[in-house]
Parts: structure tokens; sequence; C-alpha cells
């Protein structure tokens, strides 16, 4: 039948509701859940499912897990929407379940979507109907269980991380759609430039349901126009009414972006920083990539002129890490107007490079004598440690004696600037240094 939909008893079913998976084998992005040997793949071989809370971002199989499994085990299945429904369904579905217990011995899996929205009162409810083993719960959230869900509930469940779903994943995800003629766009001749699929995995953020819906109103608009099928990017930048910024991330301009990223932080220009950091989140970019290219800048190029400011980078990578996308552009955004304008200085960077020339070129040279550990009496006898000066003993905790090889004595790496903080670090190497020459 030439429709995008099928006619069910209650009407249109969605692309993204019919290409849900049936099966475990089905399920895409998930591999530490459902890989061979991985515990809850084995729990559901063994016919051992446990009550479990799933927990992950919008789109990444919640829900088809949750379908998944009660098709894997001979179980009855019920569900609720924590949204519309209450304890007085919990109770009526707990009845149900006892009954069926009694006649057929089969355990009732109980399938609760956004356990989160339940108060303290409703979750309380599930408890005895979980203990007794009448029902087996299967709940799912988009919100960290610790600080949603109560201890007594939490102690009775497994919590299940789910991952967001990578470009790799929703590309399969595109391609199994395009071959499945039963539930999919199988039976057209549907054929979707490179470039569209890119632009509808970027805009997809990881949620598979956002990733078909864009699919299914593309081809929607092109459907009509013959027996062959072609979606370009056009057709999906007018499906999602948005423009694809050109950002390829595996090809040169996402090269370019980030380049220009570094360079204006470099150049101290907080304006053009932000503008090009927007062109890499609004394109689509890991954050997580960015943020490790600004922990990398922040002792690259900013270094000891502002030693908080690795700080403040790794905090943000954390903080990005925590409270994930779309609100992770916040703290994004203030780390890299900081390392803009942080004072800044390569000169550690340098200095280990200028280090590791000398080590490439000299091999390996041996440790001095008056620095090795004597931890034997032999050592002892062989003059390891003897003559080693120890800076404590001494006023302002330095006392000048050579660290390095012989080869290559009075060697000199770091050169501090003058810049922020590295100007007072400047001030005390100068002021050992004369020290050391006045001796």
């Amino acid at each position: 039948m030439d429709t995008l939909f099928e006619l069910t008893e209650k009407g249109y079913t969605p692309l993204a509701e019919r290409m849900r998976p049936r099966r475990l084998d089905e399920i895409v992005g998930q591999q530490h859940l459902f890989s061979k040997g991985a515990a809850l793949q084995m729990l559901i071989e063994r016919g051992e499912v446990p009550s479990m809370i799933l927990w992950g971002p919008p789109g990444s199989g919640k829900t088809s897990i949750a379908y998944a499994i009660a098709n894997e085990v001979d179980a009855h299945f019920y569900s609720l929407s924590a949204v519309l429904s209450g304890v007085k369904e919990l109770r009526e579905i707990a009845d149900i379940a006892l009954k069926n217990r009694r006649l057929t011995g089969k355990r009732t899996i109980l399938f609760v979507d956004e356990i989160h929205r339940f108060n303290k009162a409703q979750q309380d409810a599930f408890l005895p109907h979980i203990e007794q083993g009448i029902i087996t719960l299967i709940g799912t959230t988009t919100e960290n269980p610790s600080f949603e869900v109560i201890s007594p509930l939490l102690s009775r469940v497994k919590v299940f991380v789910l991952n967001r779903l990578d470009d790799k994943a929703l590309e399969e995800i595109i391609k199994r759609t395009l071959r499945d003629a039963e539930r999919g766009l199988g039976e057209f001749d549907v054929r979707i430039h490179d470039e569209a699929i890119r632009f509808m995995v970027t805009s997809s953020d990881g949620d598979a349901r956002r990733l078909l819906n864009t699919l299914e109103l593309a081809f929607s608009l092109k459907k009509g126009s013959g027996n062959k099928i072609e979606i370009t990017l056009a057709d999906v930048e007018k499906a999602l009414q948005k423009k694809s910024l050109v950002y390829d991330k595996l090809g040169e301009e996402h090269y370019n972006i980030i380049s220009a990223f570094i360079k204006s932080m470099r150049g101290s220009n907080p304006d053009a920083t932000l503008y090009w950091m927007a062109r890499m989140l609004e394109a689509g970019e890991d954050p997580l990539f960015i943020a490790r290219r600004m922990v990398i800048f922040a002792s690259e190029d900013v270094g000891n002129a502002d030693p908080h400011a690795v700080q403040v980078a790794v905090s943000c990578m954390q903080a990005l890490d925590f409270v994930g996308m779309p609100e992770g552009w916040i703290p994004l955004a203030q780390s890299a107007v900081y390392l803009a304008t942080a004072p800044k200085s390569k000169s550690s960077y340098l200095a280990y490079l200028a280090a590791k020339a000398d080590v490439l070129e000299h091999g390996s040279l041996a440790v001095p004598k008056h620095l090795r550990n004597a931890p034997t009496e032999l050592m002892k006898e062989m003059g390891y440690g003897k003559g080693y000066l120890d800076p404590h003993k001494y006023n302002g905790n330095f006392v000048e004696q050579e660290y390095l090889p012989g080869e290559l004595k009075g060697r000199i790496y770091y050169h501090p600037t003058n810049n922020g903080y590295e100007k007072h670090i400047s001030e005390r190497i100068s002021q050992w240094r004369k020290s050391a020459k006045g001796k």
C-alpha cells in the first residue's frame, strides 16, 4: 500500500513507533548492556529478569528495551505512564498479576515510563508488590535515579545506564529503516544523499525518535514525486526548518573551525572564541571534544601565566559531563571566555620540547649518583646518594647543586615570561640563579 503510515485500529502509527525494536538483537548503541557476556544480557538469557530502572537520555532506547525484554521472556506484560496513571491503576495491575500467577504460573512485567514523575507516596506503592514477586518492575527515566527515585525502591531494583546514541548507531537506524519493507520504507525506492544523512544525524542529538521523525517528514515532502524518491540536504533542511551549517566532523571544515577556535583563544579574543564555539555546537560537534581541546589549550597556551586555567578547563569538562546538553554550553562558554582572556605563556610547553630534544639526541644518560636513592648497604658503598644536599635544610629551601646528567650540565629549558603569575615564577628563578652564582 503506497502510504507512509501503517493504519491500525487506533489510527496511524508514526515511523518511529513502527521501527521500535521488537527483539534485543535489534537494539543498537547499547553494547555494554547487550553484548555477549554483558550482565543484563546474561540475566535475560537465563530468564532471570530483575526489577530494574533504565536511565538514559531521550531516544536512547529505554522503552524499546523494555518491550524487547517482554518479547524475550515468557511473561505477562502491562504498562503504566507516570504522567497519566497513579496508585489506583498500579493496584489493579497487581491484582491481575496475582491472579495470573495463580492461574498460569507466569510472572508479570510492569513497565512504567518516566517513573521519576511518580511522587514519594506513589513510589512507595511499588515496594510490597516487588518484594512479594507479584510484579517485575521495569521503569525508565531521563533523570538521575539517585535524586528522583526513593531509596527503598532503589534498593530493590538494578539501575542500568543507557548511553547517548552515537553517529554510527543513528546511521544504522536509517539503513534499517530503508531496508525494512514491513515497518520502514523498504517498499519504496528511497535514496538519501550522504550530506542529508549527516545533517539528520547531527540534528537528532543522539535521539533515535527525533531522527526517525525527521526522516518521516522529509520522506512525506517528497512522496508522490515518482517511483524513485531522492532525499537531499535541502529536503531535510525544509523538514527541520533549519539550515545545515557547513561542518563535517570528519572533514576539512571540522579542522578549520577548531583551528579558528583555538587561535581566537590564543589571540585573546573572547568574541571570536564564542562565535567559533557556537558554530561547532550548533552543527552537532561533540561538546566533550571542545572541552578536551580547552584542557589542552589551558596547559599549552596559558600555562603558568595562570595556573588556575587548567583547573577551570577540567572543571568545565566535569560540569559538562554532569549536566549534559543542551545546558552544557553554559560552562563551556564561561570557560572559553576565561581562557581567551587569561594571560598567555607557552614556556612550559616549549621547555618540555627542548628537554625532549636532548633526550632523543643524547639517549639514556646516567642519573648522577648523588640523586640516586640508596635503600641497601651495597648501594651506599657504591656512592649512591653521597653528596646530596637537601634543600629543606637551607635558607629559602634552596641550595645550588647539579640535577642534570653531567653531559647536560647548565642546560636551561624553562624560560618563564613576565605574563600573569609567571612573572612571580620568573622572579624566583632569577633569585635562585643569582644565589647560585654568588656561592
